[in-house]
């Protein structure tokens, strides 16, 4: 079971670090104009432009990183000293998303990024899609290797 939800977390990380890439290039889908994509992704009230492309490439390669992360957690020889190492590193990626998942269905947070269809999204798809994420880090890094 492990096998499986590390090769999910995978897959599904390797998408979203895709998707950044191609925005962080000039990319509008799922949109067909910028302000779209800013009304679509990040919903902030005040955001004009798309964040820069290096900005767009830095957060795609973070997310890249944790894709790798879940093959590393679930262990291959060779890596029993750096075990301690992986899990600090997986406990991190998991809390980023723990709280990002949360922070979608704050009040603080609707109100920073208010905007639609941003705001409808962020509770149906991306907010819980954070917590999906951070259960399966967290059942990769309680089942251990």
């Amino acid at each position: 079971m492990t096998f499986a939800i590390a090769v999910m977390l995978v897959l599904l990380l390797a998408a979203i670090a895709a998707l950044h890439a191609y925005w962080g290039r000039g990319g509008l889908w799922p949109a067909a104009s910028e302000d779209e994509l800013i009304a679509t992704v990040i919903g902030n009230a005040q955001a004009r432009r798309m964040p820069s492309p290096g900005l767009c490439l830095l957060v795609a390669l973070a997310i890249a990183v944790t894709a790798i992360w879940p093959l590393l957690l679930i262990g291959t020889s060779g890596t029993a000293a750096l075990r301690p190492l992986l899990q600090l590193g997986g406990f991190a990626i998991m809390a980023v998303f723990l709280l990002r998942g949360i922070a979608g269905f704050l009040p603080a947070w609707r109100r920073l990024h208010p905007r639609e269809p941003f705001a409808s999204y962020d509770r149906r798809y991306y907010s819980p899609l954070c917590l999906l994420i951070a259960a399966g880090y967290a059942v990769l890094l309680l089942q251990g290797p």
